[in-house]
């Protein structure tokens, strides 16, 4: 006989994750062809090592209980981490008793992170970033191929419902990928977090913690309507189901994978635009490549080949001159793209555009002209 139908999804999906970690990573870890693959790429005669993220609810502990039954066979070290972002009373014992829990779990190195969450963006957005830095540590320290995340289906459709009603575009409502790099932009974390829960919903991996007898922690903070994300979770997605019925989760999580097909496509396409756009930055006298000693390096387009590419494409043209010239990226949003793309489409003497960063574009001639101030 063999597990329940919910043990047996939450495992088939941390199955062929790893085997595509193992596909990426075998050629280039010593020790790939000595029948474990990648021995010896996290620590002398080791087998390579996956880490989980785990904060004990019931998504993570699904998640580090089908790491601990998969990696062994496949010839992987199988480790977990969970963060204390310390912002509730007793959350340091909490960490401990995860730990207890993944340890429980055979899951080695197992170990409790605690972060100070600064206020940055706000308090979830703070969090994210206090979260992944400590991850991203762990991840170099224990030299781990890895790190896998609990999220679901779910989590899916609330990013996506939020990115809708911001307003930002396509890529969020991509949502969040299967696989992604660090968001402090590591160069050698490229493909370190990996999702494989995300066609899966929370049904399941509540079931799955379930019949293997598994506790689980509910963080109070997921029920606060303080919290943006707590209030789509509990009143906007529950109203739309109540009104459009049955699927509404199914329908957001499929527009994220749609979406992200179209992003990564247009992305590819306003990465070559940008090369053939790209020209000399005039001086303000008109003198091809003079500048102003006090400013910072220009980024400069040529104006009619901008204006001959599709609104899509010019618009992450724009996106991508403004970031290279000094722009926080999280910073920029469509308000200041627009006015940008007024300069190439809509240009009647305007002065130059400020952008977050102390950057200005300007456009001079038929030349646009972003530079840092």
């Amino acid at each position: 006989m063999g597990p329940h139908p919910a043990v047996a999804a939450i495992r088939l999906a941390v199955r062929r994750t790893l085997h595509e970690i193992l596909r990426e990573t075998g050629g280039d870890v010593p020790g790939a062809g000595s029948g474990v693959p990648g021995r010896e790429a996290s620590g002398a005669g080791l087998p390579p090592l996956v880490l989980v993220a785990c904060s004990g609810g019931a998504d993570s502990t699904a998640l580090a209980s089908a790491l601990a039954f998969e990696a062994p066979r496949l010839g992987l070290r199988a480790g977990g981490v969970t963060v204390d972002h310390a912002l509730q009373p007793g959350s340091d014992e909490r960490a401990r008793e995860v730990v207890s829990r993944l340890t429980a779990l055979h899951l080695e190195p197992a170990e409790a992170l605690t972060v100070t969450v600064g206020r940055d963006g706000g308090p979830e957005a703070a969090a994210r970033t206090a979260r992944y830095t400590a991850l991203d540590e762990a991840a170099e320290r224990h030299g781990a191929l890895a790190v896998l995340l609990g999220h679901t289906r779910d989590d899916q459709a609330e990013t996506v419902l939020l990115g809708l009603a911001r307003g930002s575009g396509t890529r969020s409502l991509a949502g969040m990928a299967a696989v992604s790099g660090s968001p402090a932009g590591r160069p050698a974390a490229r493909r370190r977090y990996r999702r494989p829960f995300l066609a899966l919903d929370r049904q399941t991996t509540r079931k799955a913690c379930m019949v293997q007898s598994l506790p689980v922690w509910d963080d109070p903070h997921n029920a606060d309507p303080a919290f943006t994300r707590s209030r789509v979770r509990h009143d906007a997605l529950p109203a739309l189901e109540k009104a459009l019925g049955k699927g509404v989760v199914e329908a957001l999580a499929r527009t994220a994978q749609l979406s992200r097909d179209d992003a990564d496509a247009l992305d590819v396409w306003a990465c070559e635009a940008e090369l053939a756009a790209r020209t000399a930055a005039p001086a303000a006298d008109g003198a091809a490549g003079a500048t102003d000693p006090g400013a910072g390096e220009a980024v400069a387009f040529d104006v009619a080949r901008l204006r001959a590419l599709p609104p899509a494409v010019r618009r992450r043209v724009l996106r991508r001159g403004a970031v290279a010239a000094g722009s926080p990226a999280g910073s920029l949003f469509a308000r200041h793209i627009e006015e940008m793309d007024r300069l190439v489409t809509d240009w009647h003497g305007q002065r130059a555009l400020n952008l977050p960063g102390r950057v200005a574009a300007r456009r001079q001639g038929g030349t646009l002209v972003v530079r840092q101030v």
